[in-house]
Formats: C-alpha cells, sequence, structure tokens
C-alpha cells in the first residue's frame, strides 16, 4: 500500500509538472537572463522575462515547490558541493540567482532527485523528468519532458525556452545530453 502511494504520488506530480509546463507555453516571454534582485523565498524575475531555468522554476512553482528555496538551503549547508566558486568565481550563495543556473540545478537534483540514465531512445524518458544539455558554445540548458509525441512517436517533446519563449518542441536529441532526472519533493 506504501509503494502504492509513492508511485501515485509520483505520477500525479509528473502530470501536474508535465500540464504547469505546458501552461507556461502559452504566454509571451522575452529571453533575459540577466542577474537582478529579487525576494526570498518565493522570489522571480519579472513576468514577462525568463530563461530555460524559469521554466522549470515557475512550473515547479505551480505545484508549490519554491526551487529557489530548496536549492538556497542546500547549497548554503553543501557550498562547496556546487559549482559556484569553480563557474562563477562566487564566495557565497545568492538567493538572487543561484536556482536560474543549469550547474546549479543539475546538482540540486542530482543532490535531492533521481539521476536517471542517460540514453538515445525516446521511450526512456517520461513525463515530468528533467533534461539538461550542452548547447554550442558551451551553453547549459534544461527542459522538461512531455507525453506529447513527436510525429514519429518516437520521441517525447519538451517544453523549454531556448530563446523565443517557452516551446513545445521535438528537440530532445538535438543537442548534447548533460543529465537526465526526476524531481518530486514529498516534503
Amino acid at each position: 500500500m506504501i509503494i502504492f502511494s509513492l508511485l501515485s504520488f509520483d505520477a500525479l506530480a509528473s502530470s501536474n509538472l508535465e500540464s504547469a509546463a505546458i501552461a507556461r507555453t502559452s504566454e509571451s516571454i522575452t529571453y533575459d537572463g540577466s542577474y537582478f534582485r529579487i525576494a526570498y523565498p518565493n522570489g522571480d524575475v519579472p513576468s514577462d522575462i525568463g530563461v530555460c531555468t524559469d521554466v522549470i522554476i515557475r512550473s515547479y512553482r505551480k505545484l508549490g515547490i519554491d526551487l529557489q528555496k530548496r536549492l538556497h538551503e542546500d547549497i548554503k549547508e553543501n557550498y562547496s558541493s556546487y559549482p559556484s566558486k569553480r563557474i562563477w568565481g562566487l564566495s557565497k550563495p545568492d538567493t538572487n540567482i543561484d536556482h536560474r543556473r543549469v550547474p546549479n540545478l543539475r546538482t540540486f537534483f542530482s543532490r535531492h532527485g533521481t539521476k536517471l540514465p542517460i540514453t538515445s531512445s525516446g521511450e526512456d524518458y517520461k513525463v515530468g523528468e528533467l533534461v539538461t544539455w550542452m548547447l554550442p558554445g558551451n551553453l547549459p540548458h534544461i527542459g522538461i519532458v512531455t507525453s506529447k509525441k513527436s510525429k514519429d512517436g518516437k520521441r517525447p517533446l519538451i517544453v523549454h525556452n531556448i530563446g523565443q519563449g517557452p516551446m513545445l518542441e521535438d528537440m530532445l536529441f538535438d543537442f548534447k545530453i548533460t543529465g537526465h532526472y526526476r524531481y518530486a519533493d514529498k516534503t
């Protein structure tokens, strides 16, 4: 009975995350990764701007999960586990930006979610899972897997923001995949 409950929670959370992500695609968002001072917890950049990480953050917020707070609490306690010093030269956590950086989200999802295998088979990527890529120019990227399928039915479509605002696209294998995760906060 307990196993069934956990499985049901994960399926419901995945479906709700997918719905929240797909809803993001109807909003007009200008791609802007500028640094902003934002409230903490539950802080957000202006609602008409965003980047790929904002799709993830805002989608989880619809489920009542504040990744800004969750990540900040973890990075504060485990700073050396995160790439903030190595990549950005930071000496301490920053609630304004840490959760908006793909390498930090990868670390967080590895530590608190389920790290899944990276494969070349579309059927291995399930609804509500998160995928990260490395784009040309060494630009990290992240998106959410949906139940919608490519025209040939072999790949799930992804909700992501690569520059034209949140979109639902067949792009799972367009770039080098660097991470594959499932995260359903049960607290």
